[in-house]
């Protein structure tokens, strides 16, 4: 069964997530649209507002994740966790990574937003740790860079 997650529209112009496919080869993430127009300078940040709220089950959180037409022109996403008790505005973290300045409308599909479920692990300290294939290999120590 799916998650319910109520939404709260805190402008009147502001649109609610929603997947562009749905079924059984759906999309992962719903679209998220900015409620107000941004523009962005070339490799600056900015903090580009939806208008909604939500309220995820206490078992349930998401992640913001970059739209592929967006990131292809050079504008991807960051700090992009949303944790199930927040319950303030959804705001977008974008960089423009390109030379450019880039502009977006009010409206615009600006990143994805992916439900996942909450796991909370407990972390131990710990003399040793068990050994594998790799070891200590980190970035490329498979061999397949």
């Amino acid at each position: 069964m799916e998650p319910y997650v109520p939404v709260k529209r805190l402008h009147p112009e502001a649109k609610l997530p929603k997947y562009a496919h749905t079924g059984p080869f759906g999309d992962l993430a719903a679209d998220l649209y900015s409620v107000a127009g941004a523009y962005i300078e070339p490799h600056k940040t900015a903090l580009v507002p939806t208008g909604i709220a939500m309220a995820f089950p206490a078992e349930y959180g998401a992640l913001i994740e970059d739209r592929s037409g967006l990131a292809v022109k050079g504008i991807t996403t960051l700090a992009g966790v949303i944790d199930p008790g927040y319950r303030g505005e959804i705001k977008v973290v974008l960089i423009n990574i390109t030379d450019a300045p880039i502009a977006l409308n009010a409206g615009d599909r600006i990143a994805q937003l992916r439900m996942v479920r909450k796991i909370e692990a407990r972390f131990e300290e710990v003399d040793d740790l068990d050994a594998t294939h790799r070891g200590e290999g980190g970035f490329g120590s498979t061999g397949h860079n």
